[in-house]
């Protein structure tokens, strides 16, 4: 089910529509609600880039491991 939130960014209001996954991904590093400034943006983003960077090698460990069978 898509729903919108709100995040605050320097004072200026941000609505976008998500489902319920996306949000919990979202807000996992921003809260809502609450006036984050760009340095709290700049930091979520580099630690959902970590994960996903993480994540990515993870991968490409398991798809060579595959590619031997």
């Amino acid at each position: 089910m898509n729903k919108e939130i709100t995040f605050y960014i320097n004072n200026m209001a941000y609505t976008i529509n998500v489902d319920d996954t996306m949000e919990e991904h979202l807000t996992k590093y921003l809260e809502l609600g609450k006036n984050n400034d760009t340095k709290d943006l700049l930091a979520a983003y580099i630690r959902i880039t970590q994960e996903y960077t993480k994540f990515k090698g993870d991968v490409e460990q398991i798809s060579d491991k595959l590619a031997r069978f």
